[in-house]
């Protein structure tokens, strides 16, 4: 009989609440700059001197052995108490993020994540599948302590937002082994946008500035995969 942690024996919802829960719980640490352990509940090991800031993985793991990848649909979450945070310095009714922008927000982020990774995977050699099985790496995404620093939410009469950053989101991903489900690894990485000066805030600038961090990630792993795929 399965174990309760194959992917195929249990729901969806499940799966996403209980690897959520880890991923807040390690994006805060990491966000806090508290030391993380060397070993975690999973028996991952943590891995220094990576480009990510942190990085865990099982000892032995080779990721060079998957030709596949397999990409869950990225979930998406903001940084706690982001909206009332935003809306107390908004005046009126107009201004306000309301529950529905942050959705169009989130399914926008995860779409495009899922694009930039795909087409950046499929480029560089990558087979991305919608599959389980044997020589298929599954990778289960999510965004987390999203905060966007002015969104795009349409005022009549109001004047332009400038700002020196759009905004700032943290990439946690666990890696699997889809044919047995068993997870090799898990990684944390929190970004922001920089600049040098200031520029105007709306939807085409803040999607600019999260498909540039995005684009980081996908460009860090696809590379990464091929490097172990080559034998480095």
């Amino acid at each position: 009989m399965k174990s309760e942690r194959h992917i195929g024996y249990l729901p969806p919802k499940f799966l996403t609440v209980a690897c959520m829960v880890f991923g807040m719980l390690m994006a805060a640490t990491v966000l806090a700059k508290e030391e993380l352990p060397e070993v975690d509940s999973d028996g991952l090991h943590l891995v220094k001197g990576t480009k990510v800031r942190v990085a865990y993985l099982k000892p032995g793991a080779d990721l060079g052995q998957y030709s596949k990848v397999m990409l869950v649909d990225c979930f998406v979450q903001f940084k706690k108490n982001w909206a009332k945070d935003y809306n107390l310095d908004q005046i009126g009714l107009q201004g306000r993020v309301s529950d529905k922008k942050m959705d169009e927000i989130k399914a926008a982020l995860a779409a495009e994540f899922k694009r930039i990774f795909t087409d950046t995977l499929t480029k560089d050699g990558h087979e991305v599948v919608d599959t389980v099985g044997p020589g298929v790496l599954l990778l289960r995404p999510a965004i987390l302590n999203l905060d966007v620093t002015a969104p795009d939410i349409k005022r009549a009469g109001m004047s332009n937002t400038w700002v020196s950053s759009a905004g700032e989101m943290t990439l946690y991903m666990e890696l699997y082994d889809s044919a047995s489900s068993e997870i090799i690894g898990r990684v944390a990485d929190p970004r922001a946008d920089r600049r040098m000066d200031t520029r105007m805030a709306n939807s085409v600038t803040n999607k600019v500035a999260a498909d540039r961090i995005m684009q980081g990630w996908a460009t860090l792993l696809s590379n990464h995969l091929t490097e172990v795929r080559n034998g480095g």
